[in-house]
C-alpha cells in the first residue's frame, strides 16, 4: 500500500473510531426545578423518567437533578435557564413569567379542568396547534396541569363575600385576576415563598392543589380548607412545562434524540397529570390528620363564581385578539380538547 492509500486508511479508521466513541459517550443532563427533592415531582416523575431514559439508552443518557433552585436564580428564571443552557432540562410554570407565554393561559381560567390527566393531554395537543411560537426557544418535553385547585386559609370561604379583605396568594396572572374578581387582594409569589408568607401573616390564604400542601408543610399553618362541589369543574389549575435546551437536544446523536422523543409528548404529559390526580387523597389526609376544618362550596353558590369566570374568559379572549392571536378559537379549542379527553 503506498503512503497515500495508507494515509486515507488511517484517517478513515480514525473517523470511524471517533464516530463510535461519540455514539458511546455518556451524556449527563442537568435537570433543575424549584421543589425540594422530597416532592412528588422529583420522586414520582423526574426520577422514574431519568431511570427510563438511562435504561433505554444503555446508560448513555443520565440525569443530575438539581432541586430547590440549586443551580441558582429564582423560579421565574428557570425557563430562561433552559433557553440559555444553564440547565439542560427545567420544570417550571410558564405563568411565573407573566405575559411571556400567553397562549397557554387559557387553561388557567376558572372552571376549565376536571382531571389533571385529561387536561394535560388536551394541553399538549393544544400547544401543538397554538403554542409553537411562544415556546420556540426551548424544546418542550411535556405540558401538564396539577390536580384540582382549592382555597385554603385562616378562615373558611363559603360565599364569594368571604374573600373580601383577604390577602390571597396565587401562582399566575389569571389566578390573581380570579381572586381579585372574587373580592380578595391577590398576592403573587412563587410556591417556595408561600410557607414563610403564611407563617408571618403576609398572606391570609392561598389557592393550591392538595398535592403540594404537605410538601410545603402548609397543613400545619392552615386552619380551613374550602373545596368546590365535585360535580363542578375545578376552581382553577396551573400550567407547567418540562422544557429542554434546544442546542443540547440538537447535539445528541440520532438514537439518543429518539430516546428523548419516545419519552416526551402527549403520553408523558397525561402520565404526569395522572400522578397528580392520584396524589390528592393522600395529601388531603395530611390536613385531616392535622385536625383542620373542611367545607364544600355548593354548586348553587358557585353559579355567581362561574359568572365571574366567564367575564375573565371574555377579557382573555379580547386580550389575545388584541395581540394578534385567535383568542376565541383558542378558548373554544381548549374547552373542546378537555371535553374530548375527559374520563
Amino acid at each position: 500500500m503506498d503512503n497515500r492509500h495508507f494515509l486515507k486508511a488511517v484517517i478513515g479508521a480514525a473517523l470511524a473510531m471517533g464516530t463510535a466513541l461519540a455514539s458511546a459517550e455518556e451524556i449527563t443532563l442537568k435537570v433543575a426545578h424549584f421543589w425540594p427533592s422530597s416532592a412528588l415531582s422529583q420522586q414520582k416523575v423526574l426520577e422514574p423518567w431519568c431511570d427510563k431514559i438511562a435504561k433505554e439508552s444503555s446508560n448513555r443518557l443520565k440525569c443530575q437533578i438539581y432541586p430547590s433552585m440549586q443551580l441558582g436564580g429564582t423560579p421565574p428564571q428557570l425557563i430562561q435557564q433552559a433557553a440559555d443552557g444553564v440547565a439542560d432540562i427545567v420544570w417550571t410554570l410558564p405563568g411565573y413569567t407573566a405575559g411571556r407565554f400567553p397562549s397557554v393561559e387559557v387553561f388557567e381560567l376558572p372552571f376549565m379542568s376536571r382531571t389533571a390527566e385529561a387536561t394535560s393531554r388536551a394541553l399538549w395537543d393544544y400547544v401543538e396547534q397554538y403554542g409553537q411560537k411562544d415556546f420556540a426557544r426551548v424544546k418542550p418535553l411535556a405540558f401538564h396541569v396539577h390536580d384540582n385547585g382549592y382555597v385554603h386559609g385562616n378562615k373558611p370561604i363559603k360565599t364569594m363575600a368571604d374573600f373580601n379583605g383577604m390577602k390571597m396568594r396565587a401562582p399566575t396572572r389569571l389566578t390573581n385576576k380570579m381572586l381579585a374578581a372574587f373580592g380578595a387582594a391577590p398576592v403573587a409569589m412563587p410556591l417556595p415563598a408561600v410557607t414563610e408568607a403564611m407563617s408571618k401573616g403576609v398572606i391570609d390564604g392561598y389557592v393550591l392543589p392538595w398535592e403540594v400542601i404537605p410538601t410545603m408543610k402548609l397543613q400545619e399553618l392552615t386552619k380551613y380548607h374550602s373545596e368546590t362541589d365535585p360535580s363542578e369543574p375545578a376552581l382553577y389549575t396551573a400550567v407547567f412545562v418540562i422544557a429542554m435546551n434546544k442546542a443540547k437536544y440538537d447535539s445528541l446523536p440520532a438514537d439518543l434524540k429518539k430516546v428523548i422523543d419516545n419519552n416526551s409528548g402527549a403520553d408523558f404529559s397525561a402520565q404526569i397529570g395522572r400522578v397528580w390526580d392520584e396524589s390528592a387523597p393522600l395529601a388531603r389526609q395530611k390536613a385531616v390528620d392535622n385536625g383542620n376544618t373542611f367545607n364544600t362550596i355548593p354548586a348553587s353558590e358557585l353559579v355567581s363564581w362561574r359568572k365571574e369566570g366567564d367575564k375573565l374568559a371574555a377579557e382573555w379572549v379580547k386580550e389575545m385578539s388584541d395581540k394578534g392571536y385567535p383568542g376565541q378559537a383558542m378558548l373554544d379549542s381548549a374547552k373542546s380538547l378537555i371535553d374530548k379527553y375527559k374520563r
